[in-house]
């Protein structure tokens, strides 16, 4: 299944395996959102066409939010590339706004994050699902051959008031990794590096089949630049060994999205 980034599809014989389950790790601002962005822009635009042979194109996008308000999520992506995408293109996402579930019993007041009245909001608390079985709800509808995108392991991560919050958390992802396979639905996890234990990060790194790593090295005169790695890539991991294809110079701007480029080996 194509990434949408196409500076990265060729060197990848048109895509990643479909059902894949893919850890995007990155520092603070370092473009593991962007990668996401003009993955969702560029593939949206290929779905119009006829694949390439060997290839399958997504049958549905789905965006699934802990926090975030959908039209911000599209507000930021139309921002992002005002050149190549339109309203039109970015209404083809299938959101899934769990912030209810997030947000529930915690201090944050409830009409910040429900319209609902109060009355109904008790209702529904006294048989609330928690955000892990909703968010395994929001999988059982995806078609097959589907792309979703999960914004973020970090939020659902890190909240100290659910109890069992990590045995439950990797139990569902090692459940997701199996799941995907199943209905070919590749499954993209965003998630800010430095924010977990290492420990931590290292168990969710274990699960996933792939772990695209971005972060800031410096370069001649001390100017930053973004990299992204292939830290693991099961299945692929040999063909890009082969071919010195592990580090990449990334460069994103608003025409082109996110690229690779200068290619480097590495030691």
């Amino acid at each position: 299944m194509p990434t949408g980034i196409t500076t990265l599809d060729p060197i990848l014989d048109g895509g990643v395996p479909r059902g894949s389950l893919i850890l995007l790790l990155g520092e603070i601002g370092a473009g593991n959102y962007e990668f996401v962005y003009s993955s969702i822009v560029n593939t949206l635009g290929l779905m119009k066409g006829v694949p390439p042979m060997g290839v399958t194109m997504p049958k549905k996008i789905m965006y699934v939010t802990f926090t975030r308000l959908k039209k911000d999520v599209q507000h930021e992506i139309a921002q992002s590339f005002p050149s190549s995408v339109s309203l039109d293109a970015v209404g083809m996402i299938q959101f899934d706004d769990l912030s209810e579930y997030y947000f529930d019993r915690s201090i944050v007041p409830d009409e910040w994050y429900s319209r609902s009245d109060t009355l109904t909001r008790l209702q529904k608390r006294s048989d609330r699902e928690n955000i892990f079985l909703r968010m395994s709800r929001c999988f059982n509808k995806a078609e097959q051959d589907s792309i979703v995108i999960l914004d973020s392991i970090t939020d659902i991560a890190t909240p100290r008031s659910i109890p069992n919050l990590w045995p439950d958390l990797t139990g569902m992802l090692r459940g997701l990794q199996r799941f995907s396979k199943q209905r070919n639905i590749t499954t993209y996890l965003l998630l800010s590096k430095g924010i977990l234990d290492s420990e931590k990060e290292t168990e969710l790194e274990d699960i996933a089949d792939a772990v695209l790593l971005f972060k800031w090295e410096e370069t001649a005169g001390a100017r930053r630049q973004r990299v992204m790695y292939f830290e693991k890539f099961r299945g692929v991991m040999p063909h890009l060994e082969e071919q010195d294809l592990v580090k990449f110079a990334v460069r994103i701007s608003t025409t082109g999205g996110f690229e690779v480029s200068n290619i480097r080996v590495v030691i």
